[in-house]
């Protein structure tokens, strides 16, 4: 009776292992954010570059995502999760992951890892290997929020050749036409005039304080305004005070 049994779990792992993943919708299979640090800096990356390219419809960014890269898809192989990423001319839409033949045939443009101690040679060993030779993705780069690292990479004839920071400390990205740069301990964008790009709360806090130095102003010509009405109502009664005498 055992040995049945026996065969039974066998070939339900055999089947496990050999599950293919349905032509529909694929969930992504990233795990938790490692830190605080790793979550506040993809969805930073993720926010301000949406609200830069708020009038696009041709373009799909996104972090902490599965990308999907092999049509008979296994659990076990031909998937990465990447920090971010953005695709240039898909079709602006939410997914729960990107499915490269679901998809076009398209992989991304650009792709940032956040390094941690855990995963920092993968980052700079297998994943720029197959993010070069199966990807074939422009732009990679990678930023350690720990320690300031930022380095990055534009494909060139097929193989990936350092991209030279400039004396701001800056990458130029090719494919988005957007520097990125550490400000204040964060990765960020810089515009081609070297412009920092304001997040959404950065700009409401922008605009706080114009409203409040344009108060001020009134305020202060108000003030300038009171105090010339009291010198002309004084240099009357000056007038009158001479007149009378």
């Amino acid at each position: 009776m055992s040995e049945p049994a026996t065969l039974e779990i066998i070939s339900d792992r055999v089947l496990e292992d050999e599950v293919i993943f349905p032509p529909g919708d694929i969930l992504s299979d990233e795990p938790p954010f490692e830190s605080d640090l790793h979550r506040d800096q993809i969805d930073l990356l993720i926010r301000i570059l949406k609200l830069w390219w708020r009038e696009r419809q041709d373009f799909y960014a996104s972090g902490n995502l599965t990308i999907y890269y092999s049509p008979n898809q296994k659990k076990s192989e031909n998937f990465r999760g990447l920090d971010f990423f953005v695709v240039l001319a898909p079709q602006k839409k939410d997914r729960k992951s990107w499915v490269v033949w679901q998809e076009d045939g398209k992989y991304p443009n650009l792709i940032v890892e956040i390094l941690s101690s855990s995963t920092a040679a993968v980052d700079k060993g297998l994943k720029k290997q197959v993010y070069q030779d199966t990807f074939s993705t422009p732009d990679y780069c990678w930023f350690d929020p720990a320690t300031m690292e930022l380095q990055g990479f534009h494909l060139v004839d097929g193989k990936y050749q350092e991209i030279q920071l400039t004396t701001d400390g800056r990458l130029w990205s090719q494919q988005l036409e957007l520097y990125l740069g550490v400000y204040e301990g964060k990765l960020r964008f810089f515009t081609t005039e070297n412009q920092l790009i304001l997040s959404s709360e950065e700009l409401a806090e922008q605009e706080r304080l114009r409203a409040e130095q344009a108060e001020e102003r009134v305020q202060q010509a108000e003030e300038r305004a009171q105090q010339a009405e009291q010198e002309i109502a004084r240099l009357r009664r000056f007038c009158v005070y001479r007149a009378s005498t």
